[in-house]
């Protein structure tokens, strides 16, 4: 009964990916992966373990779904450079999981391969374990030849860090002359930032119900970013909950197209 229910919602899924590429998709969404240990307490789980090895599973399976769909750059928040102040045990465990979860990922998943997806690690990587750094290195070295997709694990990542580095290197140019204060532009800064070669950021959503972006692409998430707070833990969110997302994404372009061609008639 559950390999048929499987089928099912494989094929409904399939369907469901091939009617939504049928509109406009977002060519860069990010995501807050949040709520992990709420949701091991939820389940009956011992450890917030559970939770963070489920949000590292559920993300697999979203990124797939997204390549599926066509969108051209994910940005998740992996870690936060605050969570390091999390108990020592949750701290371990969470870069264990970093290393088997990413040693693996070039190796074992075909997804890389088939969508050509470059990997990269968003943040201070010197801030993280020396082995957890030679991983991402190693992803990092793997993957960089793969020019279609773009994977951000923002790990360990602050936007206000972000912001902060952009505007030393913006210093940087003006020190050695290759600018001057007055052409400084928030477009100088944007062209520094961690994602300057990544698409516009179009949807940014965030799981657990919280309404809060918690220092995550807040310069990216500017008016044009739609930002959607989802009522469900991580490891539950799925292409059921991201489909009223990219509906109502394919609505606003539509409306906005027609707004511009109103104008133009005008």
């Amino acid at each position: 009964m559950e390999s048929i229910l499987n089928s099912v919602n494989n094929y409904l899924e399939q369907w469901t990916i091939s009617i939504l590429c049928k509109g406009k998709i977002p060519r860069h969404v990010g995501f807050i992966l949040d709520g992990n240990r709420r949701y091991a307490r939820k389940a009956g789980a011992s450890s917030t373990q559970f939770g963070h090895y489920e949000g590292f599973k559920q993300l697999e399976k979203m990124l797939d779904i997204c390549m599926q769909l066509g969108i051209e750059a994910v940005t998740v928040y992996a870690f936060s450079i605050e969570n390091f102040n999390r108990s020592e045990d949750e701290v371990d465990y969470l870069m264990r999981l970093f290393c088997e979860a990413f040693e693996g990922f070039c190796e074992k998943n075909a997804l890389v391969d088939k969508y050509e997806i470059c990997v990269r690690f968003l943040g201070h990587i010197s801030y993280l374990p020396e082995h957890v750094q030679k991983v991402a290195e190693k992803v990092t070295e793997q993957t960089k030849k793969n020019k279609k997709r773009i994977f951000n694990v923002c790990c360990p990542y602050t936007s206000r860090d972000e912001i902060t580095t952009a505007i030393k290197d913006t210093i940087e140019l003006v020190k050695h002359g290759k600018i001057t204060v007055d052409e400084i532009t928030d477009q100088t800064i944007k062209d520094h930032l961690f994602t300057a070669d990544c698409p516009e950021l179009d949807v940014l959503v965030r799981t657990s119900g919280e309404t809060r972006l918690s220092d995550f692409l807040l310069w990216q998430a500017n008016d044009t970013c739609q930002i959607h707070y989802v009522n469900c833990y991580w490891p539950e969110f799925s292409l059921w909950k991201l489909l009223p997302i990219i509906l109502e994404y394919q609505i606003y372009s539509d409306h906005q197209l027609q707004e511009k061609r109103l104008a133009s008639n005008h």
